[in-house]
């Protein structure tokens, strides 16, 4: 396989169709179809399956699409790492961050980037802490703030800002979000199973921690919905159907500026941990480097304001 292959099958793949990849390329269809008709020969599998309304990944093309764009931007960063020798600090920074972070540093991130590396180009990925850990492993991106629930082999991680969690419900009244402190209802993590749950998915990962947590307890915990997404926990917490346990952090960022009862868990108490993770298979280039540099100095301190 060539280099050639992996891109046409990347645009094509991606795009879903020969004839938008190869406008993007600009090349021709036919041209397109023979470097992706001989990467499938050369890896003996079926990668895209060809429909009257474009292309679709079979499940040999979902896998090889993830290590394709891995290895294509591999050859990248060594094309940038010589490009260093000459002096000039250009390239392009890939970095994934979690939703959480997102909502917070996304615009200062790729604000900042850009006045400190003017000669270069920046991708944001978002995503829940399992797939920044894989996208890290394949190469498609240089580093990940994400949240660190266990110990990965081959990815090197620092702890940068630790928050506690708490129980969330809705206001009834006596506890707003904004007066945490002595007076703040508490319960041991045994008691949580006396409230219903609103909580992510197991691919997330406060989940697998505070399941982690619970298991240690002997606890189960009561799961009354799945749901992904802060925002729409925040939603149905508000509306009196569970409770979640989340960092302060989300409800004081919550859009609609909602007061929210918070419950101070012991017993024990339950922090969560953003950190910093690089992947110790790939060596990073000296833009990486410098980038990661500029986003501890300038943009983390963010995260930890709002919090």
């Amino acid at each position: 396989m060539d280099l050639k292959q992996l891109e046409a099958f990347v645009h094509v793949a991606e795009l879903g169709s020969f004839t938008r990849a190869a406008t993007t390329l600009d090349t021709n269809q036919p041209a397109l179809s023979r470097l992706v008709r001989h990467l499938e020969v050369e890896l003996r599998h079926t990668l895209l399956e060809r429909t009257g309304r474009g292309v679709t990944l079979t499940p040999a093309g979902q896998r090889m699409l993830a290590h394709a764009k891995g290895i294509l931007q591999q050859v990248q960063r060594a094309s940038q790492d010589l490009d260093e020798l000459h002096g000039a600090l250009g390239g392009h920074f890939a970095i994934g961050i979690t939703p959480s972070f997102a909502r917070v540093a996304t615009h200062e991130l790729v604000r900042g980037f850009r006045s400190s590396f003017p000669g270069a180009t920046i991708s944001v990925a978002q995503g829940l802490s399992t797939y920044l850990i894989e996208w890290l492993m394949m190469g498609r991106i240089d580093v990940a703030v994400l949240y660190d629930t266990c110990d990965t082999p081959l990815i090197d991680k620092r702890t940068i800002f630790t928050e506690e969690l708490f129980l969330i419900g809705s206001d009834n009244g006596d506890t707003p979000t904004e007066a945490v402190g002595e007076s703040t209802t508490t319960i041991t993590l045994r008691e949580i199973v006396r409230y219903p749950l609103i909580i992510p998915g197991r691919m997330h990962a406060i989940r697998r921690m505070v399941e982690a947590a619970a298991a240690e307890q002997g606890v189960r915990l009561r799961i009354e919905l799945e749901v992904d997404a802060v925002t729409s926990i925040l939603d149905l917490v508000s509306e009196g159907i569970g409770y979640a346990v989340l960092s302060l952090n989300a409800t004081t960022s919550d859009a609609l500026k909602r007061r929210f009862q918070v419950i101070r868990i012991t017993e024990p108490t339950l922090f969560s941990r953003l950190a910093i993770a690089t992947s110790s298979k790939h060596t990073l280039s000296q833009l990486a480097i410098q980038a990661i540099a500029m986003l501890e100095l300038k943009i983390l301190p963010l995260y930890g304001t709002a919090a």
